[in-house]
């Protein structure tokens, strides 16, 4: 069988179809034969009441704006209109808040 290091893209991998005939037929065969003595066990999950409420809380986040919408569109009809003012002096504030923020300053 081809090793790992020898896999490139595109490029099929080799094996040895004998080996691996063999040992499916084997699996098979025992596969089948266990599955006609006895069922296997189903698996099964729950969720907490807490689970529940944060996937509830989930869905309710998702099928909201991430954004307020209202604000925005004010801001560009102020923008359009030319109603819009920037205060120099806040904007360097924030611009060095978020700076320490991250660790730059």
């Amino acid at each position: 069988m081809a090793g790992i290091d020898n896999i490139r893209a595109g490029q099929t991998l080799a094996t040895n179809t004998r080996s691996a005939s063999r040992s499916s037929d084997s699996s098979t065969s025992t596969s089948t034969s266990a599955a006609k003595t006895h069922s296997a066990p189903q698996d099964a999950v729950s969720l907490s009441s807490e689970g529940k409420a944060v996937g509830a809380m989930h869905n309710q986040m998702v099928s909201q704006p991430s954004f307020d919408q209202a604000k925005v569109a004010a801001i560009k009809e102020a923008i359009a209109n030319g109603s819009y003012t920037v205060d120099p002096e806040k904007l360097a504030d924030n611009m060095i808040k978020f700076e320490k923020e991250l660790g730059g300053l």
